[in-house]
């Protein structure tokens, strides 16, 4: 994948057309969509795949529509325009996002992380993140075995983007099972 491709970060999915004016509802997979989808800004469009399909768009208008958002794009004013998009992800560039906050990450950079116990005992590497109805789970590679720690505060004490680590407690026996 180019260089140029992989800067980019899902922040929303294209539902599908709203009215007649090219207006597309956007399901926010950002905390901050106010930021992230006003006039002005630039996105890109992904498909399922994650291949880059177009973009720069131009937000044109946007607003909140119950859980969703209504967005507009400059030079595609028609619900021809934009039919085709139904389904594909918005991307934006890290340097227009909020960047991760001390204890806060990205959940595609999870991936190689090392996990310690809070003794500071490596426990494994971050192999996969898996995204479940209830949550988050991280599959770690283990010396003997993979584990799963679900993604949870009560788990997970610890986040150091920085070092690439993860510090957590998990019950007595966990690891055993």
């Amino acid at each position: 994948m180019p260089a140029e491709e992989a800067r980019h970060l899902v922040v929303g999915r294209l539902r599908k057309p709203h009215g007649l004016k090219g207006d597309c509802a956007v399901f926010p997979l950002t905390d901050e969509p106010a930021q992230v989808f006003a006039p002005g800004r630039s996105l890109w469009l992904r498909n399922l795949a994650g291949e880059l399909v177009a973009g720069p768009l131009v937000v044109a208008r946007s607003r909140p529509y119950h859980r969703e958002w209504l967005l507009a794009f400059q030079d595609h004013a028609s619900i021809e325009a934009v039919e085709p998009w139904k389904g594909h992800f918005l991307a934006a560039e890290p340097a227009d996002l909020r960047p991760p906050e001390a204890g806060e990450v990205y959940l595609h950079e999870l991936a190689g992380f090392s996990v310690r116990n809070t003794e500071g005992t490596v426990l494994g590497l971050v192999s996969k993140v898996v995204e479940l109805p209830s949550g988050l789970l991280l599959e770690v590679q283990g010396p003997k075995r993979e584990f799963l720690v679900p993604f949870r505060k009560e788990f997970v004490v610890e986040v150091e983007r920085t070092a690439r680590q993860l510090i957590v407690q998990l019950p007595p026996g966990m690891l055993d099972l």
